[in-house]
């Protein structure tokens, strides 16, 4: 989302924590969601930031997720944990299991955390991203909150998008960010191109008849294509095993599908993989080799029809920037419905705090 109205990220963050808190979630972890729902925003995740919210709060106001979750950890082993969300909002699942993960790892070196009876958190780049501070990198993986996709040859959507996020941390070069859902596109966008109306490019989904749907009107019927044929689908495959079935959460037919039901919990499954750079190599080397093999990609030679290369996260970073400096732009349908949760929660309209 290119285009609409720019809008101050600190308003965004204030109008998401006043939702939250309408909606019974506490003062605390309201700044921790709207913390992170606006981070997506500023590093391009549009279509997983303040996008959400109202989804986010009618599932509350439903019952479908939980506002006052006692999100705990069940230490199995020196490098791996289990922590259970008590059916609270991923992103302070997620927290938790960030937390608990870059921890570990100090530690010992490596940590694999799971999660379960959780709900979606938004973009995954946000938290494998949330262990670079750290000088660590992350490894991040979730089960999509609906089903979007078959496996390979069939026409039964049963897979979802199963995002992957992979960061990397680096020495003056940005840090690589890889955010990538296992489908040609995210599931959100389609969601904000319905939203406005606009036709779907060609090989984003397919009807089950197998033809080309563009629709976006008739997005709710189609089936989203894998990245890369049968291999995508296998890639969502495997992810959602270690996501979702590893921890006891669902995957498959047992997934719940957010956008149509609000009551059922989703119990969502996440992992994140937390590495220690400095016990596979000295810091500063570690990150003196990656700036070197970043420089030559993206000094290598140019194909014709490109006009640069760009690396994952180097577009993240400015984009961060750029936003944090001028605002977050929102589109004007995006900015309509939050004026219209807004007098449902009786806050102030974001409209109001441009």
């Amino acid at each position: 989302m290119t285009s609409g109205a720019r809008i101050a990220a600190p308003a965004i963050v204030a109008f998401i924590k006043d939702a939250m808190l309408a909606v019974g979630v506490p003062d605390g972890d309201a700044d921790k969601i709207a913390e992170l729902m606006t981070e997506a925003d500023l590093t391009g995740a549009d279509a997983h930031g303040v996008f959400r919210l109202p989804q986010y709060v009618r599932r509350i106001r439903a019952g479908g997720c939980n506002p006052c979750a006692n999100i705990s950890v069940i230490k199995t082993a020196p490098a791996t944990a289990l922590v259970d969300g008590d059916n609270g909002m991923g992103h302070l699942v997620m927290t938790r299991v960030a937390d608990t993960a870059i921890e570990m790892a100090r530690k010992v070196g490596v940590a694999w955390v799971g999660a379960k009876r959780s709900n979606h958190a938004g973009a995954a780049g946000v938290y494998a991203a949330m262990t670079l501070p750290h000088d660590m990198i992350g490894i991040y993986a979730v089960v999509a909150n609906a089903n979007h996709m078959p496996v390979w040859g069939s026409a039964e959507n049963l897979l979802g998008t199963n995002p992957l996020a992979v960061a990397v941390p680096a020495g003056d070069e940005p840090p690589v960010v890889l955010d990538i859902a296992t489908t040609v596109v995210s599931y959100g966008t389609v969601k904000a191109y319905k939203l406005q109306g606009r036709d779907m490019p060609e090989g984003w989904m397919i009807a089950p008849d197998g033809k080309p749907l563009t629709d976006s009107a008739r997005s709710g019927e189609g089936l989203l294509l894998p990245i890369g044929g049968h291999k995508g689908s296998g890639l969502a495959l495997v992810l959602g095993l270690l996501a979702g079935t590893l921890n006891g959460a669902a995957f498959g037919r047992d997934v719940v599908d957010f956008n149509n039901n609000d009551t059922d919990a989703c119990d969502t499954g996440h992992f994140l993989i937390v590495l220690d750079v400095s016990r596979f190599l000295p810091l500063a080397a570690f990150k003196t080799e990656a700036d070197r093999h970043l420089r030559d990609l993206r000094n290598s030679q140019v194909l014709p029809g490109f006009d640069a290369i760009r690396l994952p996260g180097e577009q993240r970073r400015l984009r961060r920037i750029e936003r944090a400096r001028d605002g977050v732009p929102v589109l004007p349908e995006v900015v309509e419905l939050l004026d219209k949760l807004a007098g449902e929660l009786n806050i102030r309209p974001l409209r109001a705090r441009m």
